[in-house]
């Protein structure tokens, strides 16, 4: 059978028809080097972003939290073990810090030489500017400053020690510094009375040997079990603040508190009767760096083990974001408005603070992806475009001067210039895709063309 002599040229143009492969890839085709001046500069701006966020954002939560609590034995130093069973079981290592009690704790709070991130701290100490530095994770519980003194005399007034042994509690410790404080109160100084220096346990045991007359004592430094013994012994007896009113309003930081009859030991009907007492809040207090979500287990350890009523406090009282004298942190005000954030009530600590910065990378970066890629079409067409329009742009100009009277020079210049636009234009790469907008450039280039021949023609009359 005879072949077609065209056969082959058919078979060559057939591969680009609108069904082929071929065809379909070759529409599709990018134009790499646009492409490329529009993806970078989108690129570095995401890049940017990316470096920003990431340089801005909240590093991983420490594996080790150090807790400052108080002497051997005291209320402080149980609390803090109590916060450390909690916590590690959520994979953080916690080292309690024993100390001689709360003014010790700021001290090493505000020593950035010291490793320390948290400590349990009275209210009445912070004189000192420093303390701006720190915040107060939230108020834990209200702790009574028991006086118990010796004899048959009731003692219901400060200034009824005058004369007497007081021990007022170690220096560093909140129990010292308060004592002092409530003298001040008093008008009272060491010429007043022997304020000795003492610490809890001791004071105790000298109270019972009759080598003290008066005793301040504050959960700071003792336990509550050895309070209810030492108000078992004869002949001693707690102090009742008969002004407990006219302190509270003297002293801003302290509390008005009331221990009822045999609220210490129904048994043993400890006290025997009403006392009225004052108290200093307790509170959580962190360096300003602490992490949020370090934040939220010390806040959540305390609410499991301070939330419960107590002799001192209602139920789920405490602990709560109460302004004092150091500053309530964001991050605390978060956590008791809105509770603990939803991943890390649903996972693990350790992958729910990994998917919480991954979130804080990933957001910002989508917020600028998104638009990014809705530009990046509109960019490239442009790109491509322009390519064809600057070509519009001298074919105007030579227009222009077409309508001037022009030296041969000129005439020359032009000529040529179409013949290099021609060119130019022929042998451009462009996608099939914008290919009709390239054959109607090259009909508008062949139109000028002819019209600047007619017009320059040798048997022209122009």
């Amino acid at each position: 059978m005879r072949q077609d002599p065209n056969h082959h040229l058919f078979e060559q143009y057939s591969e680009l028809s609108m069904y082929s492969p071929r065809f379909i890839k070759k529409l599709f085709a990018l134009s790499w080097k646009d492409l490329f001046f529009v993806l970078v500069p989108l690129l570095v701006l995401v890049g940017l972003v990316g470096w920003l966020t990431f340089t801005m954002l909240q590093p991983a939560p420490p594996d080790t939290l150090v807790i400052l609590s108080g002497p051997d034995g005291s209320s402080f130093q149980s609390t803090a073990e109590k916060y450390k069973k909690i916590i590690e079981k959520h994979g953080i290592k916690v080292k309690v810090v024993t100390t001689d009690g709360s003014d010790e704790n700021l001290d090493l709070l505000m020593n950035k030489k010291v490793a320390a991130d948290v400590a349990l701290v009275q209210n009445g100490l912070a004189d000192k500017n420093e303390l701006q530095s720190l915040l107060s994770l939230g108020t834990l519980y209200v702790q009574p400053v028991l006086v118990f003194y010796r004899g048959q005399r009731k003692i219901d007034q400060i200034t009824q020690l005058k004369h007497l042994r007081v021990a007022i509690g170690p220096e560093g410790s909140g129990t010292h510094i308060l004592a002092k404080k409530i003298f001040e109160a008093n008008e009272m100084t060491s010429t007043d009375l022997s304020m000795i220096t003492m610490d809890g346990d001791d004071a105790m045991v000298a109270l019972k040997e009759k080598k003290l007359d008066a005793i301040f004592v504050m959960s700071e430094l003792i336990s509550g079990k050895k309070v209810r013994e030492l108000m078992e012994e004869p002949g001693i007896h707690l102090m009742s603040f008969r002004q407990a009113d006219g302190y509270v309003r003297r002293l801003r930081y302290l509390s008005r508190l009331t221990a009822h009859e045999g609220s210490f030991d129904l048994g043993r009907n400890l006290p025997p009767e009403d006392i009225q007492l004052v108290g200093t809040p307790v509170e959580l207090v962190a360096r300003a760096n602490i992490h949020p979500a370090i934040s939220d287990l010390l806040i959540s350890a305390a609410k499991e083990v301070h939330s419960r009523a107590g002799l001192f406090r209602n139920a789920n009282e405490f602990p709560a974001p109460t302004q004092r004298e150091f500053t309530i942190s964001e991050d605390a005000k978060r956590y008791y408005t809105s509770g603990s954030p939803f991943l890390y009530k649903r996972l693990p600590f350790w992958l729910a603070s990994l998917i919480d910065r991954l979130l804080l990378l990933i957001v910002p970066l989508l917020i600028v992806i998104v638009p990014a890629s809705r530009m990046l079409a509109p960019l490239y067409r442009w790109r491509i475009r322009s390519r064809l329009y600057r070509w519009y742009g001298v074919l105007m100009k030579i227009e222009r001067e077409m309508a001037k009277k022009t030296a041969d020079v000129e005439i020359e210049k032009i000529k040529k210039t179409l013949e290099e636009i021609e060119l130019a234009v022929n042998t451009m790469s462009m996608p099939l895709a914008y290919a009709d907008q390239l054959y109607v450039l090259r009909e508008h280039i062949a139109m000028v063309k002819l019209r600047f021949e007619q017009k320059h023609a040798p048997n022209s009359t122009s």
